[in-house]
Order: structure tokens, then C-alpha cells, then sequence
């Protein structure tokens, strides 16, 4: 599950149309609407840490989990809040204690190319998660891996950096292919090539349905990320489940 690399130092530079206000907003209500107005929260795969700050501004105590040790930096050097953060594969992540809320955003769970990845990371979820708490993670659909990025090629040219970005789907297996290849300005105008390949998955909302449950988490809603029902062209799709086994304290 290796990447972003020397894709990290130039991440936010080109996801810079990314709704990340959106999506943090879409979030913040989640947890509102389920009773979790502060306390403990674990944003998983947290990248740069872009939600997970937006998330310590509404009040949240967060934790940010993800594999790059690069991204990680990049997040550290951003960090006004006391974050804390965490170089941890998702698929074996522990933390001190339990939590009252989960989220996962981004695509980063697509990155579970197996569905016992799957299972092993949603069974931690339920571990770590307070009695009732709320797990929300968004997934990029088949749809989107099959009809709008396919076989496209993406290419961005910016001040001191660009990337040409190659996408494969294989439908056979429902795993993506970005290959990335990065020019990066260093020092005396030079550029410096990367390269990098990320895979992710393609999953059918049925089968997530199946794995949450046996897990132990109960599926509350799929929504799209304005919060409506996704229908057959949505490209990214949310699930919200609950932890539902443990028992609460009186």
C-alpha cells in the first residue's frame, strides 16, 4: 500500500479543487445528527490532515492515522491544533483507548484491494469505537472507475510542479491503476522526476453491507455527499454505521 511519496509535498497544490469545506461540513453534521459534539475522533488515512483539522476547529479532540510517512510531515508542518498523529497501516492501526467517532475520506478506503483488508480494518473500527459511536467513510464507486476515469489520461502544469496522470480499470478485477509520474522543482530551477503507482478497488455497495455487518457494525444510511440517496451516475458514495455490540454504561 506504498505511495504518495513524492507525491506528498505537492499534494495539496494539486487537489486544490478538491471540496474538502464540503466534505468536512458533510461530516460535522454526521456526527451532530448521532450526539457526538466533541470528545474523540480518529480520521483514518488522514493524508495532509486537511479534515482532520477542519474537524479540531468544530471542537473535535483528533487523532490522524495514515501509512505516509511523507504526508504525515506535510501535516505536521501545517498542525496549529495539538493534533495528534499516527504513522500506522490502517489494516493493523491501535490506538490508547476508544473513540467516539471514525472517519475515513478521500477514497483512502478503495485502497483495501482485498476484502479481508476490508473485514480486518472494519473490525478495528468496531473495536476502537465507543458504545453506539459512528463510523463514516466514503468509498469511489464503480461508476466512476469504469465510465468517468477509465482509461483517462490527466495531465496538470503548475508554477514548480506537474504530473501526468495514466489511469487503467480492469473490470475482471475491479482494481484501478493510477500511474503517476511527477516533475518536482527543486534547487537552481531544476526538476526532479517521480514516480509512483497507486491501485484501489472498486467495491459493490451490497458487499460493504455484508462486511460492516459482520463486523459488528450496523449500516445506518448510504448517501451521496450532500447527503442525498446516490443514485446511478454518483461517483462517490458515503456509508454511516454504528457500533451496535458493545454495551453502555449505566
Amino acid at each position: 500500500m506504498e505511495a504518495y511519496t513524492g507525491f506528498a509535498e505537492v499534494y495539496d497544490t494539486f487537489m486544490d479543487n478538491v471540496p474538502y469545506e464540503l466534505w468536512g461540513n458533510y461530516l460535522w453534521k454526521i456526527l451532530k445528527e448521532h450526539g457526538i459534539n466533541d470528545g474523540l475522533v480518529l480520521d483514518l488515512g488522514c493524508g495532509t490532515g486537511k479534515i482532520t483539522r477542519f474537524l479540531s476547529k468544530k471542537g473535535y479532540d483528533m487523532i490522524g492515522v495514515d501509512l505516509s510517512e511523507e504526508m504525515l510531515e506535510v501535516a505536521g508542518r501545517q498542525d496549529t491544533e495539538g493534533i495528534l498523529y499516527l504513522q500506522q497501516d490502517m489494516r493493523e492501526f491501535e490506538l490508547y483507548g476508544t473513540v467516539g467517532a471514525v472517519v475515513s475520506v478521500c477514497d483512502s478506503v478503495n485502497y483495501l484491494l482485498e476484502e479481508e483488508e476490508l473485514l480486518t480494518v472494519f473490525l478495528l473500527v468496531n473495536n476502537y469505537l465507543d458504545p453506539g459511536g459512528i463510523f463514516v467513510f466514503d468509498l469511489n464507486t464503480i461508476y466512476k472507475y469504469s465510465q468517468v476515469i477509465g482509461d483517462a489520461v490527466i495531465c496538470e502544469n503548475r508554477e514548480h510542479a506537474s504530473f501526468i496522470w495514466e489511469n487503467y480499470f480492469d473490470e475482471e478485477s475491479s482494481i484501478n491503476e493510477y500511474a503517476l509520474t511527477l516533475f518536482i522543482e527543486e534547487e537552481a530551477g531544476l526538476f526532479r522526476r517521480y514516480e509512483e503507482f497507486h491501485y484501489q478497488r472498486a467495491y459493490e455497495l451490497s458487499k460493504i453491507e455484508q462486511l460492516l455487518k459482520q463486523a459488528g457494525l450496523e449500516l445506518l444510511a448510504v448517501t451521496d455527499e450532500e447527503g442525498n440517496s446516490p443514485g446511478p451516475e454518483c461517483e462517490r458514495v458515503y456509508f454511516i454505521a454504528r457500533e451496535c455490540l458493545k454495551k453502555q454504561e449505566v
